[in-house]
C-alpha cells in the first residue's frame, strides 16, 4: 500500500513542479511577448485608461499626444499636421478590428509605458502611488524639412525621402496620397471602422507607406548609379573607359534594341566614357555596361547597398530586389532600372548617401531616443555604420559624376545656391503608353552636412506623358535640399 501511495505523491509532485515551471515561464519568460501580442484585448482595453505618451519631431514639436477626456475611453489621441505625419506617425484606434500602424504600432510599449527601458520609471510611479503614463519618442524628422517635402509633391502622388549621410537620421519622410490619422483615433467604433474600408477600398491606397513600402517601384535610370558602381568595383572600368553608344543597341536573343530617351543619340560617334554617359543617362552605354559587368556582379553590388535586406527604422523596410536568372537582353534592361527592378525610396536615398559619405552607408534610423514621462532619455539611437558598399575611391569618382550630371546633365534643376549638389534623374516606363514613374536622387553637401535625398512622382506627375525625372522630380529635391540648408 504504501508503495502505491510513494507513486501517487511522486506524480503529484511531478505535476505541482510542472504546473510550477509552466507558470513561471509564462508570467515571467513570456510576459512580455504576451502583454504585446495584438490578440491581448485585456491589454488593448488596458490601454485606453492610460496617458499615452507623445511623440515629437527632431525640434519638440508635438506630432501626436493624448487628451484627457470624458467619455469610456478617459484619453483622445490627438495628431497634429495629421496628414503630413502618417506616414511617420501611423495611428492607434479604439476599434478592435482595425490594427494600429507606423511607430504608434511600432513603439507602443513605450508610449503605453511598459518597455523594459522604463522599468525604473514603473517602479518609482508604483512608490510614489502615481497613475502609470507613457513614456515618450522623439523623431529625426525635421518639420521644416518634411513640410518641404509634402509642398514640393503638391498633388502628385509618390514619395520623398531626406536622409542625413553622416548619422543615417532620415530627416523627412513623405508618401501621397495619405489620410487623417485622427479619424481612425475617433471614439466612435463605427465610424472608425467605415473610415477604414474606405481608405482599404480606396484605389489610390492611401494606406500604402510608399517611401517604405507599397508596390514599390521601377528606378529607371538611377539604378544607373549601381550598374556604374558594379563595373568601378569590378577594376576593368574607370571613369574615362570607353563605353559602346549606339543609337540602338542590339538585345541578344530578341528582336527588340535598346534606345535612348526619345530615340536620341547619345554620340556622334557612337562611342562615350561611363562618365559622359552618366551625365548625360544613356540608356544604350548602361545597356552595354551591364552586359559586360554582368547580372551576378550588378545583383552583389544592389545587395551591398540594401537590396533584399529586410531593414527596421524602426518602421519595417519592405526590401527592394533585382530579379535573378537574367539572360543578356534582361541584364541590359536591368542595368538601366528596367524590367524587374522594384526599389522603395528610401533605398535610393541610402545608395545616394553611401556614395556622398565616402563609401559609408549609415544604418537609417526614425527614432532618436526614447525618453520617460518627465522626457528625461532613457534610450538613445546610436549612430552605427550598416555597411560599405564601395571602396571610397569609387565613391569619389561616382560623386563626380552626380555633381557633373547636376551641373551640365539632366539633373540641372536639383542645384541649391551655396550648396554642392549632386544628382541622377530617372524616368522609369511603367507600361505602354502609360506616363511614367519619374525620379531624382540627389545630395547636397554644405555646412560639413551631406543629406540625401529620393524623389519619385508617379504617372508623370502634372506633366503625364511629358514628365521626365529632370522636368519634374529635380525641382522638388531641390526644394527639399533648400529647406536642409536654407
Amino acid at each position: 500500500m504504501n508503495r502505491e501511495i510513494r507513486r501517487v505523491s511522486l506524480v503529484v509532485t511531478a505535476m505541482f513542479l510542472a504546473l510550477l515551471v509552466a507558470s513561471s515561464l509564462i508570467q515571467y519568460g513570456a510576459a512580455g511577448e504576451l502583454r504585446d501580442d495584438a490578440r491581448n484585448r485585456r491589454t488593448f482595453y488596458d490601454s485606453f485608461d492610460r496617458d499615452r505618451g507623445p511623440i515629437t519631431a527632431a525640434n519638440g514639436d508635438v506630432l501626436a499626444r493624448s487628451e484627457k477626456v470624458d467619455d469610456n475611453y478617459s484619453y483622445q489621441r490627438i495628431y497634429a499636421n495629421g496628414q503630413l505625419y502618417a506616414p511617420v506617425t501611423g495611428y492607434t484606434t479604439i476599434t478592435a478590428a482595425v490594427t494600429a500602424s507606423g511607430l504608434e504600432s511600432v513603439e507602443n510599449s513605450v508610449l503605453q509605458g511598459t518597455a523594459d527601458s522604463l522599468f525604473w520609471t514603473r517602479v518609482q510611479d508604483i512608490f510614489m502611488g502615481k497613475k502609470p503614463t507613457g513614456g515618450a519618442v522623439e523623431l529625426t524628422v525635421v518639420p521644416s524639412v518634411q513640410q518641404a517635402a509634402w509642398d514640393a509633391l503638391g498633388e502628385s502622388r509618390g514619395a520623398a525621402v531626406a536622409f542625413d549621410a553622416k548619422t543615417g537620421e532620415i530627416l523627412a519622410l513623405v508618401s501621397k496620397p495619405t489620410f487623417d490619422p485622427n479619424a481612425l483615433a475617433a471614439h466612435d467604433p463605427e465610424a472608425v471602422a467605415a473610415t477604414y474600408a474606405a481608405l482599404e477600398a480606396d484605389p489610390a491606397h492611401p494606406l500604402y507607406n510608399r517611401a517604405i513600402s507599397g508596390d514599390l517601384y521601377a528606378p529607371g535610370s538611377t539604378f544607373k548609379l549601381i550598374t556604374a558602381a558594379a563595373a568601378l568595383e569590378s577594376g576593368l572600368f574607370q571613369a574615362d573607359s570607353q563605353l559602346e553608344a549606339p543609337d540602338a543597341l542590339e538585345l541578344p536573343n530578341s528582336s527588340k534594341k535598346l534606345t535612348n530617351f526619345g530615340e536620341s543619340s547619345c554620340s556622334s560617334s557612337g562611342k562615350m566614357t561611363l562618365a559622359e554617359a552618366m551625365t548625360v543617362s544613356c540608356n544604350t552605354a548602361f545597356g552595354w555596361l551591364g552586359m559586360e559587368v554582368g547580372a551576378d556582379a550588378i545583383a552583389a553590388q544592389a545587395e551591398k547597398f540594401g537590396f533584399g535586406q529586410n531593414l527596421s527604422i524602426p518602421l519595417r523596410v519592405q526590401p527592394s530586389t533585382f530579379p535573378t536568372n537574367l539572360d543578356r537582353a534582361q541584364t541590359a534592361l536591368s542595368a538601366i532600372g528596367q524590367y524587374n527592378d522594384r526599389v522603395t525610396p528610401l533605398q535610393m536615398a541610402m545608395t545616394v548617401a553611401a556614395i556622398a559619405n565616402g563609401g559609408r552607408l549609415m544604418t537609417p534610423h526614425l527614432v532618436r531616443s526614447e525618453q520617460d514621462a518627465e522626457l528625461r532619455v532613457v534610450e538613445e539611437t546610436a549612430v552605427a555604420e550598416l555597411s560599405r558598399p564601395i571602396s571610397a575611391g569609387t565613391a569619389a569618382t561616382l560623386k563626380e559624376m552626380m555633381v557633373a550630371v547636376a551641373e551640365d546633365g539632366t539633373g540641372r534643376r536639383a542645384r541649391v545656391d551655396g550648396v554642392t549638389v549632386g544628382a541622377k534623374t530617372g524616368t522609369a516606363e511603367t507600361s505602354e503608353n502609360a506616363p511614367p514613374d519619374v525620379w531624382t536622387v540627389a545630395f547636397g553637401e554644405a555646412q560639413g552636412r551631406i543629406v540625401a535625398v529620393a524623389v519619385v512622382v508617379e504617372d508623370g506627375g502634372p506633366r503625364g506623358l511629358d514628365g521626365t525625372g529632370g522636368t519634374v522630380a529635380a525641382p522638388m529635391a531641390a526644394s527639399i535640399l533648400g529647406a536642409v540648408f536654407g
